[in-house]
C-alpha cells in the first residue's frame, strides 16, 4: 500500500468521502515542519527539558532503546485541533522529547514485555537508501535456503514512475552482508541491493514462501493486465507461473497481501482497492474481501468481508487467530479520512479452515497499520508511518521500532533479525525475538 504525505487542500485537488489530496502527492515526504510545531508545543510547555522517565523495573536499557512513560502524555498542556494534528503530524513526539533523541535511540520500551522482544542488545542499521526512489516498499519475504531477502519497489507512486505505465520491480539483498555490518548505524552502500528480474509479476505488493518458491501479489495493469497470484522460482532465471487470475470469471481488484496459514496449509489473501485508488487500475468489480485458496484442489472461497480497505494479513504461530489491517483512513488519490480505519481485526480460525468472532485487535495512532507479521511468542508487529509497532496477543502497544518515517512492511529472517522497508531507506535490525517459523505449504 501506498501512503501520501501529511493532508493538505491543493487547489484543483479531487474530493470525495476520503478527503482531500492532490494527484501529484502520492508520496510525498512527511512534512517535517509541522512535526516539528506539534512537539514545539510540547517541548515549550514542559521547558524543553527532557523527562527523567522512570523504569518499571531494574532490567538495564539497551544502548539504542529509551523507555516512553505512558503518563507522561496522558494529559497534555495543548491538543491541537484534528485539522492541524490529523493533518501534519504522522506520528507522536512525547513531551520532553524530538524527532532527533527519538530516532537516536529507537527502541522504544512502552512496556516491559518488550525487554524480551528486543533482547540485550538491539541494533537497527541502515544499509542502503535510494534517494527519491521508493525502492524499499513491501512483499518482504525470506527465503532461507540463500538466506535472502525479496522486497519490491513501491507500485503506483509518482516518485518511482510505476504503476500503470511502468511495473514496480522485484529486489533482494544477502542477509549474510547485512549482518556483517550491524555494529554500524549507518552501513548505506556496504550492501548490495540486486533487482530481480522477473517482468510477468506486474505491480507486485505481497509475497510469502509457497511450497519451496515464493508467491506475489500482483495488483496488475490497467484494464486488461488482470491482478492475480504469481508464484517465482527465487533462484535464476526467476521463471514465474500464474497461480490464479479470476474468480469466477471475474478480475479481482487489487490483490494486496497473503499468508500461509501454518495449520491447514492454505493460502489466504487480501483484495483491495488501491490500484484502482492510485490510477493504474479500473472500477472495481467485486467487494473487498479476504479468499483463502487450496493448493490441492484449486478451491477458492471468500472468508471475510466488511473492511474498508483490507491490507496486510497474517496468522498467529499455530495459526488459530488469523490478524488483518484495515487502511480505510488512506483513500491513494483521494486522500485521507481519519475517520476511517487505521486498525487491525483478528479473527479465529477454525478447524475448517473459515474465520469467526470478529475482534478490534488494536487502533493505531501513527498512520495506518500496513504490513503485519507475528513472532514465535504471538507478538503482533505492523508497519506504521512512524516505523515498526509491536503489541502483545491482547493488543496492548509494548513498544516501537522508531525510524521516524514509514514502513509499510518488514519481516523476520529467522530468530533475531529483521529487514524493515522504508520506502527510500532499507534498515536491518537485531532483536531478541525470532520470527514464525518458515512454513512449506
Amino acid at each position: 500500500m501506498r501512503r501520501p504525505a501529511p493532508l493538505t487542500a491543493a487547489k484543483g485537488a479531487r474530493q470525495s468521502s476520503f478527503g482531500t489530496h492532490d494527484r501529484n502527492s502520492k508520496m510525498i515526504p512527511l512534512s517535517l515542519a509541522l512535526v516539528a510545531l506539534v512537539a514545539g508545543v510540547f517541548v515549550q510547555a514542559y521547558g524543553g527539558s527532557s523527562i527523567d522517565f522512570k523504569r518499571k523495573s531494574n532490567r538495564q536499557v539497551p544502548d539504542q532503546a529509551q523507555v516512553i512513560d505512558w503518563k507522561s502524555f496522558n494529559v497534555l498542556p495543548t491538543v491541537l485541533p484534528p485539522t492541524l494534528a490529523n493533518g501534519s503530524a504522522f506520528f507522536f513526539i512525547p513531551p520532553g522529547h524530538d524527532l532527533e533523541s527519538l530516532m537516536n535511540k529507537p527502541f522504544h520500551i512502552y512496556d516491559d514485555e518488550f525487554y524480551d522482544v528486543i533482547g540485550p542488545n538491539p541494533t537497527l542499521t541502515l544499509i542502503a537508501n535510494s534517494g527519491t526512489n521508493p525502492m524499499f516498499h513491501e512483499a518482504a519475504v525470506w527465503y532461507p535456503p540463500t538466506d535472502e531477502m525479496f522486497f519490491v519497489q513501491n507500485a503506483g507512486a509518482a516518485a518511482a514512475g510505476t504503476g500503470l505505465n511502468k511495473s514496480n520491480v522485484i529486489q533482494k539483498i544477502s542477509l549474510q552482508q547485512a549482518a556483517a555490518v550491524s555494529n554500524i548505524r549507518n552501513a548505506t552502500g556496504s550492501v548490495n541491493v540486486q533487482i530481480v528480474n522477473a517482468p510477468a509479476i506486474l505491480n507486485s505488493n505481497g509475497a510469502t514462501n509457497y511450497r519451496g518458491q515464493l508467491v506475489y501479489t500482483a495488483e496488475g495493469q490497467g484494464d486488461n493486465k488482470t491482478s492475480q497470484l504469481v508464484v517465482m522460482n527465487p533462484r535464476e532465471p526467476y521463471n514465474t507461473t500464474i497461480l490464479l487470475n479470476n474468480y469466477f470469471g471475474r478480475q479481482f481488484n487489487s490483490l494486496n497481501d497473503l499468508y500461509v496459514n501454518p495449520r491447514n496449509k492454505e493460502l489466504y489473501f487480501t483484495d483491495t482497492l488501491y490500484g484502482y485508488l492510485q490510477d493504474f487500475r479500473p472500477v472495481p468489480g467485486l467487494r473487498n474481501q479476504v479468499y483463502r485458496y487450496n493448493g490441492d484442489t484449486g478451491a477458492v472461497a471468500a472468508v471475510a468481508d466488511g473492511f474498508t480497505l483490507p491490507n496486510g494479513i497474517t496468522f498467529s504461530p499455530n495459526g488459530s487467530h488469523a490478524y488483518i489491517t484495515d487502511t480505510g483512513v488512506f483513500g491513494g488519490v483521494w486522500g485521507w479520512n481519519f475517520t476511517s480505519p487505521a486498525s487491525i481485526y483478528r479473527f479465529d480460525v477454525l478447524e475448517d479452515g473459515t474465520f469467526e468472532n470478529r475482534k478490534l485487535f488494536t487502533y493505531v495512532d501513527s498512520g495506518v497499520p500496513d504490513g503485519i507479521h507475528c513472532d514465535s511468542n504471538g507478538n503482533v508487529y505492523t508497519g506504521t508511518s512512524d516505523g515498526v509497532q509491536v503489541f502483545n496477543p491482547s493488543g496492548k502497544l509494548i513498544g516501537k521500532i522508531f525510524l521516524g518515517k514509514t514502513s509499510a512492511n518488514f519481516n523476520f529472517a529467522g530468530d533475531g533479525r529483521m529487514v524493515i522497508l522504508a520506502e527510500d531507506d532499507l534498515y536491518y535490525a537485531t532483536v531478541g525475538a525470532s520470527g514464525g517459523s518458515y512454513i512449506e505449504a
